[in-house]
């Protein structure tokens, strides 16, 4: 019992620190999952990943059992009753572990007195769960905020349910096998691994069911990593035509860093950026597991002026920074930590980053426009008007890989993988050729 209430305890810390901090999940979870032993982690990140997933519904839930707020130096508690609520309707917990555990994790909390109130609410639920029905709402029937629902449903008329509902489904692992040591097929032949592979993607593989890194056959020497079967499209797209001086900006946590030297073979000169120093050690740590060398920088793409050497670039991949609207499944706290005001900054410094490093780009030379967002805003909506007012800039639609297209929905310009579609997450792709 000690150890559930432990447990819960910990993961309505983790919840408030998110709805209350504006902490992200995973900084969050990375304090508190060494408070519980290594077999209740599993249980830990089920618990907060899914009361964030599910946060709205989850709330009405507890508003329509709760006579009023608890006071500002209790809500811990109210996220208690969240994941009180979400064992007994989402998970295969017992009715009494659940209720008993939960009630025990309010006095881990240090709030003895609200031990009452969580166990008379909690089964309260147990008893009407069936019967009471829920203010109706969209942000309770599809758990987003109402401002994302809009700009999706504005956005993708045709498709604003399904992507809603598949940023509310758990995403599948896949993995990035290295084209230096074998195809996905031959790796997962050579290992048995359970999963599947797709046409277009030679290098991914969608496991069966999510595996430690360390359980991985050949992680550590870097025969294969964990990577999204939709980021694996970005390097081949770029390098399609080869490049032999090449520019990764936005370049951490190093993914598709990593993908770019892979087909490179080493044969060519990357540069990596990225404006963030303390993730740019997780780049460097990456190429250290994969065995390759690059240059790194602690660089803002957004003003090249302070750190080009003038030697122009054959390749440029700008993984621009944005909502990341289109990987909710697998960062479900996006949901509760973006503002809709966030878009338009973000636009603009998307439009920021094109417009400082086209001039590194060499005539005749290619650059990628990637985001993991499904806002028009940031994506056609940035390149749309940049490829306007350049008159060396042009739009290159050719597919690397026939296979390929029908994973995308055309946009102009661009393509869009919308979240979900084939178990992939959320990304847009621009291909522009610099006119000589």
């Amino acid at each position: 019992m000690q150890s559930g209430a432990r447990l819960r305890a910990e993961a309505a810390t983790v919840i408030d620190a998110v709805i209350s901090d504006g902490r992200s999940l995973d900084r969050a979870l990375a304090q508190s999952e060494p408070q519980v032993s290594l077999a209740d982690r599993p249980m830990l990140r089920m618990l907060c990943y899914g009361c964030i997933r599910h946060h709205w519904q989850l709330r009405a839930e507890l508003n329509a059992r709760l006579e009023k707020p608890l006071k500002k130096r209790d809500r811990v508690i109210e996220s208690l009753l969240t994941i009180g609520i979400f064992q007994l309707s989402d998970t295969r917990v017992p009715d009494h572990a659940a209720v008993s555990a939960t009630v025990e994790a309010a006095r881990v909390l240090r709030r003895p007195k609200l031990a009452g109130l969580v166990n008379g609410i909690l089964r309260n639920f147990l008893r009407s769960k069936t019967s009471r029905e829920l203010p109706q709402s969209e942000e309770v029937t599809f758990n987003h905020p109402q401002w994302l629902i809009d700009r999706i449903r504005q956005d993708w008329p045709d498709h604003w349910q399904q992507v809603l509902t598949a940023n509310n489904e758990r995403a599948p692992m896949w993995l990035r096998v290295n084209a230096e040591h074998a195809t996905a097929a031959a790796y997962q032949a050579r290992h048995a691994v359970a999963g599947s592979t797709m046409k277009g993607l030679p290098q991914a593989l969608r496991l069966e069911s999510p595996q430690p890194v360390d359980a991985l056959p050949g992680f550590p020497d870097g025969q294969v990593s964990v990577q999204d079967a939709a980021a694996q499209l970005a390097a081949p797209w770029l390098l399609s035509d080869g490049g032999q001086r090449v520019l990764d900006a936005c370049a951490a946590p190093g993914g598709k860093t990593g993908h770019l030297l892979e087909l490179l073979a080493g044969s060519a000169d990357l540069t990596a950026i990225d404006a963030d120093a303390e993730r740019l050690g997780l780049v460097r740590e990456t190429l250290a597991r994969l065995k390759f060398d690059a240059t790194l920088l602690a660089a803002d793409a957004s003003n090249a002026g302070e750190w080009w050497d003038g030697a122009q670039f054959d390749r440029i991949l700008v993984d621009a920074p944005c909502s990341a609207t289109g990987v909710i499944r697998r960062h479900p706290d996006i949901k509760l930590l973006r503002r809709e005001t966030d878009i338009g900054a973000l636009a603009e410094l998307q439009r920021g980053i094109l417009e400082s490093l086209w001039p590194l780009l060499k005539p005749g030379g290619r650059l990628l426009y990637v985001t993991c967002s499904v806002l028009t805003a940031e994506n056609d909506g940035v390149v749309g008007p940049f490829i306007a007012a350049h008159e060396d800039a042009g739009e290159n639609r050719v597919l690397h890989d026939y296979n390929i297209r029908d994973l995308m929905t055309e946009k102009a310009p661009g393509f869009q993988v919308l979240p979900g579609k084939h178990g992939l997450d959320g990304f847009y792709f621009a291909c522009l050729n610099k006119v000589s």
